[in-house]
């Protein structure tokens, strides 16, 4: 069994840099290829088109951001048209929901086909079957993680 003597040799610290990589990739290519949203919006987006009338709850969950900065991201997507909000009935109490309109749905595929486009072109570092071992990993990682994470959103 690998034993670390310090946090920044353990599994948490390197996922935690590896994230940190991600999310600062994610943001440079959506500004070098001018893609005209934020990768939140784009996160939210892609949350709300395969989570057809999601809440806003539901999606902060999904995306791990506090409702008022998941508020934020909602209503500068609604400004640009790309979702509608509307208001539904969940245990006998009003919840608002959300689904993509047609331009949403056409700038997440369009964005979507753009990201697949550019990540192909990446080095390759696993092969499809390391992915899926990673990918399945990962999960299951995750999962143990949200037994033992108490997070208010």
């Amino acid at each position: 069994m690998y034993k670390c003597e310090h946090y920044t040799e353990s599994i948490y610290y390197q996922l935690e840099q590896t994230a940190k990589y991600c999310r600062y990739l994610g943001m440079q290519i959506f500004q070098k290829l001018n893609i005209p949203l934020t990768m939140d919006e784009f996160v939210a987006l892609d949350v709300i088109n395969t989570n057809d009338g999601i809440c806003q709850r539901e999606l902060a969950k999904l995306i791990l951001k506090d409702r008022p900065n998941t508020g934020r991201i909602l209503n500068t997507l609604e400004d640009k048209g790309y979702i509608k909000r509307f208001v539904d009935t969940k245990n006998n109490r009003l919840v608002r929901r959300m689904s993509l309109t047609e331009d949403g749905y056409k700038v997440t595929n369009e964005v979507t086909e753009i990201l697949r486009d550019y990540i192909n072109k990446l080095p390759k570092v696993f092969s499809e079957d390391d992915k899926q071992e990673l990918m399945s990993s990962l999960k299951k990682f995750k999962e143990s993680l949200e037994k033992e994470v108490a997070m208010n959103i």
